[in-house]
């Protein structure tokens, strides 16, 4: 017997044993506080310690050490919440009890920390005042279940930090602006509720669903919050929003705060346009779920605690802004109001209420079994043990079927929001379905396709026979074939439709053979007719867009939405989808993280070459968008690099968050916004690091290693394969010295190099180079080592030369295959060359030429000062416009591309520029 069970009766040791086989953290904390043993076992006490959880006082003094603090609040935390789980087990109080205590206990903690981190601050930096002469707060919102005050047991807690003005502190060492100040606020915050110490930790603090998230300031006064939402803000944003509660109120700014939230969160009418944004969130839940493999998810599988809050907050923002009653972050009450003002059925409303509650029960048991975050059931048989005493249940099997259960009935509920998807009427699918049933010859039945010749009927026939040849091989499973037989005469439906060939047939054979075992995408094909003619669609206009589809089968999901697939973006949108994607992403989740770049990346391209092929997009901003689309993706890669970075070494010398001194340079196709589809990168990094000085972390490196180490993360997460492939190759030899110069070079040195040891092709290659990623110091810097190299008067015929011989030496290497728009004579290259040369040759007298980075508006400046006519220079922007274009072809639809006399007539006018400026006597202008 343990000392714990020796100081209890009888009565008291059997509860510990259940609350023990319910839970590792109860045992583990009471090691760490044996006082907890006896108030856990004895009810009487244990209810009266639940309604002391969050005592007026606060729990820390004002000038309490930062470990002392820091002890404190985890201890009490832990205490608390073993007090909560206990009550639960030994079912002493309903679990809408425990979903509020668990809330106002993070309340309490949040604001005691926030108190001690103000006195903290102030102790060095003085007292932010307001015109009132008063000290100013700053206001932490919670978000989601914190919002709601329906926290559960392990959760990560979602906060929004904000204060009403700017100003300048009082009375302190050294003064300091309000928004420095409140930051520095926040981080210490942070630091007391997320920090892993020897006591645990508090909370896991989330901090994106600020506004701009990670890349945002931590904190913004009342005005920048207004300005971001009223211009800004999204609509995903407004469901977060739903769920916003001030922790710590102030009663004479809280009600400002809430006044200026209110417009954006609801509108006045009824907002019918959030219907839309209820569509495209179920896509969004379907979505994850099937990538996922959620079927055990409590909260974010079918029918999961998730399915319950989209219902409730799509019809608060619908009909919230007419009916105040709807106005509220809580779950439960929201629910109960719906049933009031009759927008749901008050019996639906019921059911739905005790199976989320179930649900909610479920998950708390499951998260306090070892203070972890999971809404997963378990697959270990020792874990289902646990989860079974803490529910009072005896039989696995029974318990899962009572959990599936009430998810089916939510599910049931969450389908009755959306509207039914039109279906295909029965004789539009009967010759389908006698194609695909009938078991006669490919030749008898070829007649009945009248859309093709009869070889070309055969061939479709029996290409669509060896198909389900195959399927009856593979463990397709009898839900499958279901699904297969229902599905597949809707696909020849739309084949006829589209009088499409045999070679469609093969390319979307292709995607279902990769699907045909995963039931999910069988059924959302089946579910969702539009993403069926979309993929119908572009398997007929493009064998890559196929390939595409069928190495990366999630990328179905982006067909479901029709309006959304085509729908052309802006690169603001390009950031705001990815910032969207990694919000649902774990933040220590790496491999997740890897993959969900990935996926976002293809999902995008995939969006493009749709529009493109579609000519929703103009060929000329295909590039543009593809460009944007890496541009935002590096960006990204540089802030959880650097995050990564200093989480383990620290800060490097003379850097912070805001400044890390570091910029990426995109050369060749990035830099000259011209990318194609499948292009790699061509990047070199630089930073501003003078001091070899130690990063300021606990595992301390040389500040100049660590520039070199963020590089190597950068280009990591990036080339590493992963199960959606690479994100992009990446080519970091056009950096100073190439392959054996440093990855990471100072941007003193790299000026240096261009100054003096460059090679003219180097100096080309910095025709198409901008800055992509960086602080504005260094952009600007940059720029002016650009100009000053670029501005440097050559010896034309030396440069000529020079350049010639570069042109042939890639000719040698890539041949010059008249198919190949890109190398042969008078192709793409050559025209690159052209305007670099311009660039190189006269930019010592025309300083427009090398203002921008991009060929077409290189051939406009030239034709500007007079080097060429516009007649010539519109001639060679076709030209280049047309080759271009033909590259995105040959990529989407190889076979597509025939005989083109225009083209013909453009390469030739390539060829005779080439002659006028490479070949012939140089011309000197400017003189």
């Amino acid at each position: 017997m343990s000392n714990t069970e020796a100081q209890l009766t009888l009565d008291q040791q059997q509860k510990w044993h259940l609350l023990t086989r319910a839970s590792i953290f109860v045992a583990r904390t009471v090691q760490q506080q044996p006082g907890l043993s006896n108030e856990l076992t004895d009810p009487q006490q244990l209810l009266a310690s639940l309604t002391q959880l969050a005592p007026a006082s606060l729990l820390l003094q004002a000038d309490a050490p930062e470990a002392e603090a820091f002890s404190a609040l985890r201890r009490y935390r832990n205490a608390s919440l073993c007090r909560i789980l206990a009550a639960d087990i030994l079912q002493l109080q309903p679990v809408t009890a425990s979903l509020t205590q668990v809330s106002n206990l993070a309340d309490y903690l949040i604001n005691s920390a926030y108190q001690w981190a103000y006195a903290q601050m102030a102790a060095i930096y003085g007292t932010p005042m307001d015109e009132r002469g008063q000290p100013m707060p700053m206001l932490i919102l919670g978000m989601g279940k914190l919002g709601g005050q329906e926290l559960n047991f392990s959760s990560d807690i979602d906060l929004i930090f904000t204060y009403p003005s700017n100003g300048e502190t009082v009375g302190g060492r050294r003064s300091l602006e309000h928004q420095q100040f409140f930051t520095k606020l926040g981080q210490k915050l942070i630091a007391a509720l997320h920090q892993l110490t020897a006591d645990g930790f508090c909370y896991r603090v989330d901090m994106r669903l600020r506004p701009f998230g990670e890349s945002g300031p931590l904190v913004l006064s009342f005005a920048a919050l207004e300005d971001y939402y009223q211009e800004q803000g999204r609509e995903w944003e407004r469901y977060a929003m739903l769920k916003a509660r001030v922790l710590n109120p102030d009663p004479y700014y809280t009600p400002e705060l809430k006044a200026l939230l209110r417009p954006f969160i609801y509108r006045r009418y009824i907002d019918f346009s959030a219907i839309e944004s209820l569509r495209r969130m179920k896509q969004l839940i379907e979505q994850e779920n099937r990538r996922r493999n959620r079927r055990d998810n409590i909260k974010l599988g079918a029918g999961g605690i998730r399915e319950v809050e989209f219902v409730v907050q799509t019809l608060q923002l619908i009909r919230g802004g007419r009916i105040p009653s709807l106005q509220q972050p809580s779950i439960l009450k929201a629910l109960r109001a719906l049933a009031t003002e009759g927008l749901l059925e008050p019996a639906h409303v019921t059911a739905m209420t005790e199976d989320y509650l179930w649900l909610r029960q479920v998950e708390q048991a499951l998260q306090g079994i070892d203070d972890k975050q999971t809404q997963t059931l378990p697959a270990d048989p020792e874990q289902q043990q646990y989860l079974l005493a803490a529910l009072r249940r005896e039989n696995w099997q029974e318990l899962t079927a009572e959990i599936e259960a009430a998810m089916q009935r939510i599910h049931a509920q969450f389908q009755l929001v959306i509207e039914p998807e039109h279906k295909l009427e029965a004789e539009e699918i009967s010759l389908g379905r006698i194609l695909w049933d009938s078991e006669l010859p490919a030749a008898e039945l070829a007649e009945q396709l009248d859309w093709l010749t009869p070889e070309q009927a055969v061939e479709l026939i029996s290409q669509l026979q060896q198909f389900k040849q195959d399927c009856q091989r593979r463990s397709v499973g009898p839900r499958g074939r279901d699904y297969l037989a229902k599905l597949m005469p809707r696909l020849l439906h739309w084949l006829e439709q589209q009088q499409a060939s045999a070679t469609v047939l093969s390319r979307i054979l292709a995607v279902f053979r990769q699907i045909v075992t995963r039931t999910a995408y069988l059924e959302l094909l089946f579910e969702n007719p539009p993403a069926l003619q979309q993929l119908v669609l572009l398997c007929s206009q493009s064998g890559w867009l196929a390939e595409h589809l069928a190495r990366y089968p999630m990328l179905l999901d982006e067909l479901i939405d029709p309006a959304q697939l085509y729908q052309v973006a802006t690169k603001d949108d390009y950031r705001d989808r990815l910032r969207l994607n990694l919000l649902r992403v774990p933040e220590n989740d790496l491999e997740l993280l890897m993959e969900t770049l990935r996926q976002y990346k293809q999902a995008q391209q995939l969006r493009i070459a749709a529009a493109d092929i579609s000519g929703v997009l103009p060929l000329m901003k295909v590039s543009d968008h593809l460009t944007w689309l890496a541009e935002v993706i590096i960006e990204q890669l540089v802030e959880l690099a650097w995050l990564q970075m200093t989480e383990r070494f620290g800060l490097p010398a003379g850097a912070s968050n805001d400044n890390k001194m570091f910029a990426v340079i995109g050369y060749g196709k990035l830099g000259g916004l011209e990318l194609g589809y499948g292009s790699d990168l061509d990047l070199v990094f630089v930073h501003q690091c003078q001091s070899q000085e130690l990063t300021n972390g606990e595992r301390a490196i040389d500040s100049l290693q660590f520039y070199l180490k963020l590089v190597q993360r950068i280009l990591h997460l990036s080339t590493t394969r992963t199960n959606s492939g690479v994100l992009y190759d990446i080519d970091t030899r056009l950096r100073p010295s190439g392959n054996s110069g440093l990855l990471a070079i100072h941007i003193d040195t790299y000026q240096q190099y261009l100054q003096t040891e460059a090679w003219t092709w180097e100096h080309q290659a910095l025709v198409r180079a901008r800055l992509i990623a960086g602080t504005t110091e260094l952009t600007e810097r940059f720029n002016q080592i650009r100009q000053q190299i670029l501005s440097v008067r050559r010896d034309l015929g030396k440069l000529q030369q020079e350049v010639r011989e570069m042109r042939q030496k890639l000719r040698q290497h890539h041949g010059a295959d008249q198919a190949d728009v890109k190398h042969s004579v008078g192709g793409i290259v050559d025209l690159e060359f052209i305007s670099q040369y311009l660039v190189l040759a006269y930019g010592w007298c025309y300083a427009a030429l090398f203002q921008y980075s991009d060929n077409i508006r290189i051939l406009e400046a030239a034709a500007e000062v007079g080097l060429i006519t516009v007649p010539q220079a519109n001639t060679l922007a076709e030209a280049y416009q047309v080759l271009r274009g033909v590259g995105h072809r040959l990529t989407l639809a190889p076979a597509s591309i025939g005989k083109d006399e225009r083209l013909e007539r453009l390469q030739l006018a390539v060829q005779q520029a080439w002659q006028q400026w490479l070949i012939d006597e140089p011309v000197n202008f400017g003189l």
